[in-house]
């Protein structure tokens, strides 16, 4: 029998990484642990999982219907963590950047976001939760060397001015 591979893609089997975390016997030590289980629970479908990791506050406003729909309706591709800020077992507050790979409808997308997560007491002890997140938008691609004015020469070295050699 194989081992399913955890989809966060940590490297580990599902049962030896998020497994645990989303089935509720072990709960996250870091913010990043939470974070990839949320990933996991998307991608395996278990709403539970993502509605009782967010932050108590405002739970009650979670779109349990959406969440369910986004994890169904998509095709999940991968996880990749761009950093952490804080966020470790003796903290209390952690940032956590990632990028989650999608399908959905036939096009592959990306969404990244910094998410706020916070350690507070609750019930059986410190647990990581939720907080909300930030998209994170591409930087705008800049272009490296000066623009060619039209009545400059061309850079190609023709020696015509720009508009009558690659400015048309």
């Amino acid at each position: 029998m194989t081992a399913t591979p955890c989809p966060c893609g940590k490297g580990e089997t599902l049962a030896a990484c998020c497994g645990p975390i989303i089935d509720g016997t072990v709960p996250a030590a870091t913010a990043e642990e939470l974070m990839r289980s949320r990933y996991t629970a998307y991608a395996t479908g278990n709403v539970e999982h993502v509605v009782v990791t967010h932050d108590p506050a405002t739970r009650d406003k979670v779109d349990r219907d959406g969440v369910a729909a986004w994890s169904a309706q998509s095709k999940w591709l991968g996880l990749d963590v761009i950093a952490t800020e804080k966020g470790g077992p003796d903290d209390t507050t952690g940032v956590v950047e990632f990028v989650a790979r999608f399908e959905l409808a036939g096009a592959v997308q990306a969404h990244r976001e910094r998410s706020t997560f916070e350690r507070k007491d609750e019930g059986a002890g410190p647990r990581w939760f939720y907080i909300d997140g930030d998209t994170v938008r591409a930087k705008p691609v800049q272009r490296e060397a000066a623009k060619v004015g039209r009545n400059e020469p061309c850079p190609c070295g023709s020696g015509k001015k720009y508009k009558k050699c690659h400015g048309v």
